[in-house]
């Protein structure tokens, strides 16, 4: 039923705002500005499928192996988890599989930010500016609402001899949560001076 409502008689089509407009009523120019669109943005859609196809073909063949170099060979390549880096022979090209994790904070953050500011304003003669400047931005929410992860993580990389201070970053860390994990393909060539410069898949930069 849904079909029929939405099907747009011969000679018509439907505008941006969802009115039919008859074919004879439509400027050659806004006709033609239709089908470049669709044609450009078709042929983007074919790409993307593509580039999709690659990534996924790429990830398993770089999987497949890392698989058999470490049951044949013995060979271990890149580091933590699951980040991989293959070089060709000769050097000019490298492609690394790197694994993202998703984090975010559970409701025990509210809790250590509760003890940092508890440990901020204990101290005697009160904190540095900074230091309170720098908790509040990172601590500060974006647009969805979220806190973001790696701004708080920094303030664990501050050497503050102070017990209670200590008690917050741990906090701190037992509020992270995994959610997920996602897979970055990313491919280098060796510049003359020795670099490697990633190949960019970015068509806006191209």
């Amino acid at each position: 039923m849904n079909n029929q409502t939405n099907a747009i008689p011969a000679g018509y089509r439907r505008n941006a705002i969802g009115d039919l407009v008859a074919e004879e009523r439509i400027k050659p120019v806004d006709k033609l500005r239709d089908e470049v669109v669709g044609n450009v943005v078709t042929k983007a859609k074919a790409l993307r499928q593509a580039m999709l196809d690659f990534k996924l073909a790429t990830m398993g063949e770089i999987s497949d192996f890392v698989e058999l170099s470490a049951s044949e060979y013995g060979a271990k390549y890149g580091g933590k988890k699951g980040n991989v880096a293959l070089t060709s022979f000769d050097g000019q090209y490298q492609v690394r599989r790197a694994v993202g994790e998703h984090r975010v904070f559970d409701e025990r953050i509210q809790t250590a930010k509760t003890l940092i500011d508890e440990c901020i304003h204990s101290w005697s003669g009160g904190a540095d500016t900074r230091l309170m400047a720098m908790v509040e931005h990172a601590f500060r929410v974006d647009q969805q609402g979220r806190i973001n992860v790696n701004q708080v993580l920094s303030l664990r990389q501050l050497d503050i001899a102070d017990d209670n201070w200590k008690q917050a970053m741990d906090a701190i860390a037992d509020a992270i949560q995994i959610t997920g994990t996602s897979e970055y393909l990313r491919l280098y060539e060796r510049q003359p001076n020795g670099k490697y410069v990633q190949i960019s898949m970015d068509i806006s930069s191209l």
